[in-house]
């Protein structure tokens, strides 16, 4: 048997689009032509509208969200963010959550000059009166009972958002060698220089390297290795990383190894320089190694 063709019926033009519509029974959204044959809304934004309307209550509709989704960039999202705005088929508005942070909320019309005309017709209606005539012959209202102080206080909901204006708590400072010696101030910058050859994210400027150049110093101090310390601050980045500079100075706040807490008899005697022979020597101060010490001792005269 033959299979079942579809086909245009006979009153259909000879140029340009032809119809063949079936119907939904489910899975559909309902969109006006105010929308789809808009004049001034670009194409992005149509098909963005559809598809914000198409989504269930509660579905994340950020910049981010819909960039994972479509292949469309950033700039291009936002601006047809703002189309809709302007047009009236999105509203999005800052709030303060539960949790203390500020979020978007994003109202989606599917008929803004219905909605608009809505609210005219809400504000235009006319205030009932406050309380109706009393005529002389009508006895007074029995007086209200006052209410129990344990019900007034059931009454008044707790603030659970935390006001705005209160102050975060300060960053703990940042780590300091305690002798901040020129060669490890240098190996710092020289490591902090490089981290964007590691990770294309960690870009950083020059105020930023001087921050953050004390704090690899301190840790090139407690005996970290420079590839101990670009591991600590490369692995498992977040991405997109936004503020790459933050995300190092916590890291080396809270990641800083322990070197200077353990006890003395267990901390490793640094490297010293010969002031004499210039040979490497182990010491807790600079100065001369033993050789050079022993014979400058025995030509001193007694």
């Amino acid at each position: 048997m033959a299979a079942r063709q579809i086909i245009a019926p006979p009153s259909a033009p000879s140029s340009g689009v032809v119809h063949v519509n079936i119907r939904h029974t489910s899975g559909f959204t309902v969109v006006g032509n105010h929308l789809s044959q808009h004049a001034e809304l670009s194409l992005t934004a149509i098909g963005l509208a559809v598809h914000i309307q198409s989504l269930p209550p509660g579905a994340k509709v950020g910049i981010k969200h819909l960039v994972e989704r479509f292949p469309e960039s950033e700039q291009r999202i936002a601006a047809a963010l703002r189309e809709l705005e302007e047009h009236g088929y999105l509203k999005r508005t800052r709030v303060h959550g539960r949790d203390g942070r500020v979020h978007t909320r994003t109202v989606s019309y599917n008929h803004p000059q219905a909605a608009a005309h809505g609210k005219e017709r809400q504000r235009r209606r006319p205030a009932p009166d406050s309380a109706p005539p009393v005529t002389p012959a009508s006895p007074p209202p029995p007086p209200v009972p006052p209410q129990p102080a344990e019900a007034e206080a059931v009454a008044v909901a707790p603030r659970l958002v935390p006001v705005p204006t209160a102050q975060k708590p300060p960053p703990p400072p940042l780590p300091r060698p305690h002798n901040p010696r020129p060669q490890l101030l240098h190996a710092a910058a020289d490591l902090l220089v490089g981290l964007r050859d590691q990770d294309a994210q960690l870009v950083l400027t020059e105020a930023d390297i001087e921050q953050l150049m004390p704090a690899v110093a301190a840790w090139f101090e407690r005996g970290a290795s420079p590839a101990a310390v670009r591991h600590a601050l490369t692995a498992d980045l977040p991405r997109p990383l936004r503020f790459p500079a933050k995300l190092l100075r916590h890291r080396l706040t809270a990641l800083l190894p322990s070197g200077r807490s353990l006890p003395a008899a267990y901390r490793a005697v640094p490297l010293q320089n010969c002031d004499d022979c210039d040979r490497a020597f182990r010491a807790s101060e600079p100065g001369l190694c033993d050789s050079c010490a022993s014979e400058s001792h025995q030509l001193t005269p007694a």
